[in-house]
């Protein structure tokens, strides 16, 4: 991505804040720790921020409506192949219902196929069933459950 952190960071989590409402960018406080992820996942060879940015005639316009982050694990199980993790996938809840979550979701997927994984995965909040419809309609099957430890 090689972005400027200053105009695309608020951009990325005003769309991780609520997905339910356009929140403008401008009201995102933008902390150190969100600099220093951002700038990680920036630098990192084995990570990745997909950003969309809308465009009009053919001109970016610069209005960031839709992200993921994709991290490329190695593994040994199937074979040696590798695999990409997808988090963070959003689309501003106004462009929902047009095809921007289809492309994001398919660039993702051709990005892990030229880094030669055996599949990508996922997890989903388990009460947002409007996108487990949708990663169904890409070919995501639900495989098995998810367990997180916070600190």
């Amino acid at each position: 991505m090689s972005a400027e952190p200053a105009p695309v960071l608020p951009a990325v989590l005003a769309l991780l804040t609520d997905e339910e409402r356009v929140v403008d960018p401008a009201a995102i406080a933008v902390t150190e720790a969100y600099e220093r992820a951002f700038t990680a996942i920036d630098a990192g060879p084995r990570n990745e921020m997909l950003v969309l940015v809308e465009g009009a005639d053919g001109h970016v316009d610069g209005a960031v409506v839709g992200c993921l982050q994709a991290t490329y694990i190695p593994g040994l199980g199937q074979g040696g192949a590798g695999r990409a993790l997808i988090e963070a996938v959003r689309i501003r809840a106004d462009r929902r219902g047009g095809g921007l979550g289809r492309i994001l979701m398919e660039r993702a997927i051709a990005r892990a196929r030229a880094r030669d994984c055996g599949l990508v995965q996922m997890t989903s909040n388990k009460q947002r069933e409007h996108a487990h419809r949708f990663y169904a309609g890409l070919g995501f099957t639900r495989s098995h459950d998810g367990f997180k430890l916070r600190f």
